[in-house]
């Protein structure tokens, strides 16, 4: 085995010496993944079409930023080849970077449903088709995670073609696990509602924030730290079996709304 890519045996948390890249990694969920991988000891590169202000950073490492717009094939070639001459490799890919506007489907106009599905799906299998040709070349092969949503095992109204991106993408990653075995595993993380720094545009104040929180089991909503959390297990030995499947981060979900109907009737 490659000795740089080969993980602590007594740590399978240690990502020293793996190299990661992080679509959409400088803000809100991408980040806190981005500072998950630094924190274990990772090289991280992120990408997005503008740099942030900062850096994620964390255990006295920090990401390199390089621009990229996930939708466009040649960036995405370019960002991996980028990662691959700062570091020499690429073990983890989290597709990470996604996201709509709200829009009702009745009116939404085709190039706005085609320019979502392109976001959320296309761009994810376009930047795995390219990490995929620099993972197969490695002993240790790599991991590649697809970030997606809640919006994929339920209903997404206002983001219709979001949610049936997003359950594309689960589902592409079932297929990719098995065509690009054994050396590449392929997975999908279905995140719940996650608080970040943009929650206040959707939720109001700390009030509406906590009220959101209550409609979930465990109370609250995730923090992107959550969300790494779960990439890291993925990424890392433990999950050395684990492929072509999701793993759901969503808090235990969404209560069922009959269940306060019929208690409001009591």
């Amino acid at each position: 085995m490659d000795k740089s890519a080969e993980n602590d045996p007594v740590n399978p948390m240690d990502f020293s010496g793996r190299v990661v890249i992080v679509t959409g990694g400088g803000k809100g969920i991408g980040r806190g993944i981005s500072e998950s991988f630094l924190a274990a000891g990772a090289d991280v590169v992120i990408c997005g079409r503008s740099e942030p202000d900062s850096q994620p950073a964390a255990g006295g490492k920090q990401a390199l930023f390089t621009p990229c717009d996930v939708r466009d094939f040649e960036q995405v070639e370019a960002c991996v080849n980028f990662a691959v001459d700062n570091f020499g490799r690429l073990d983890v890919l989290v597709n990470n970077a996604g996201g709509a506007p709200h829009a009702d489907a009745a009116t939404a106009s085709p190039r706005f449903s085609e320019s979502i599905i392109r976001l959320n799906l296309i761009a994810p299998l376009n930047f795995s088709q390219v990490a995929n040709r620099v993972m197969q070349q490695q002993e240790s092969g790599g991991s590649i995670i697809n970030i997606a949503s809640v919006s994929t095992i339920r209903p997404s109204p206002g983001t219709a073609a979001y949610g049936a991106a997003k359950a594309g993408l689960v589902n592409l990653g079932t297929s990719l696990a098995v065509e690009w075995a054994p050396k590449v595993r392929v997975n999908a993380i279905i995140v719940g509602l996650t608080r970040t720094e943009q929650s206040h545009l959707h939720y109001g104040d700390e009030a509406g924030i906590a009220a959101v929180g209550q409609t979930i089991p465990l109370e609250r909503m995730a923090v992107p730290e959550d969300i790494g959390n779960a990439c890291l297990f993925l990424a890392s030995p433990m999950a050395a079996y684990i492929s072509g499947t999701s793993i759901a981060v969503h808090g235990g979900g969404e209560k069922p709304a009959f269940l306060d109907a019929a208690n409001a009737n009591q």
